[in-house]
């Protein structure tokens, strides 16, 4: 089985961060672990509290990873502080980590700013050039190219900024401010729209974290960055067509809405068991 590694904060309501990149790298067939940036208290109505790791117990737990189940892809998403941004970009360069995937999340959708202007550079100069794939949204894409972005011409200009400055492949995510949900990869003079269509559902948070997740969990099995890219939308757009409806705000997605297994069955006995026989064997698992 190949692996992939996850390095992001948790998500104690489990709809993005590491509990959303861990069930979505399960559902595309991967071996998911997982490094852990900040523990936070949050559900779908917001964030309340956060908790930083330390930068040295970050990187124990990439010595911890490496050293024994090497991972075939890597994807890293909110890391809030400089010291931890540098502590990550030195472990990825000692053990050459491959298929590197960052969600460079900067800006939330909103506009409203989510690191420090210290951590922001530091991701600029130490993390985003060791990425094989970055995929930011408009905002974050407006922050790395360094103008503004109202049309789809002007994220094919400022994808091509990025890719040239950071020397990896760019999936700009359209999202509400462009476009439905059509996104725009470029590699060096490469570009390619991934064309989609809106899903009519509310509940979408931690779509950005399903997404980089995805398309890392495809790399680490040996797909071309187009061909992950494509599966990835494919996946993100199932489990956005499931409408999984919980929380009192924007709520998570069915990240496993494609997985059929007699353990996923609801209980149907009257008592919720699965009707033991006089020899222990659970009836029609066996």
């Amino acid at each position: 089985m190949k692996t992939a590694l996850t390095i992001a904060g948790s998500d104690c309501s489990g709809g993005a961060g590491i509990q959303a990149d861990i069930k979505t790298m399960a559902t595309n067939g991967v071996y998911a672990m997982s490094a852990i940036t900040a523990l936070t208290a949050q559900n779908t109505t917001g964030v309340t509290d956060i908790m930083e790791v330390t930068p040295e117990f970050l990187g124990q737990q990439m010595d911890s990873v490496f050293t024994d189940i090497r991972p075939d892809a890597v994807k890293i998403g909110m890391v809030a502080s400089a010291p931890l941004i540098s502590k990550i970009a030195e472990k990825l360069k000692e053990y050459e980590a491959e298929n590197i995937v960052v969600d460079p999340v900067m800006v939330a959708t909103s506009g409203a700013k989510l690191i420090s202007d210290d951590a922001i550079e530091t991701l600029k100069s130490e993390l985003l050039p060791l990425a094989d794939l970055l995929t930011p949204n408009i905002p974050e894409a407006e922050v790395l190219s360094g103008m503004d972005i109202t049309n789809e011409a002007e994220m094919e200009v400022a994808a091509g900024i990025i890719s040239q400055k950071y020397g990896c492949a760019v999936l700009c995510k359209g999202g509400h401010k462009v476009n439905d949900a059509s996104d725009l990869y470029c590699s060096g003079m490469i570009q390619l729209w991934f064309r989609g269509r809106r899903i009519d559902n509310p509940n979408t948070h931690g779509t950005g974290c399903t997404l980089s997740s995805a398309i890392a969990s495809n790399l680490a099995k040996g797909y071309s960055m187009e061909k992950s890219i494509e599966r990835a939308k494919a996946y993100i757009t199932g489990a956005l067509c499931a409408r999984l409806d919980l929380g009192q705000g924007s709520g998570p997605m069915d990240h496993t809405f494609d997985i059929e297994s007699a353990f996923t069955e609801e209980a149907s006995e009257p008592d919720g068991s699965w009707g033991m026989d006089m020899r222990g064997a659970g009836r029609g698992v066996l």
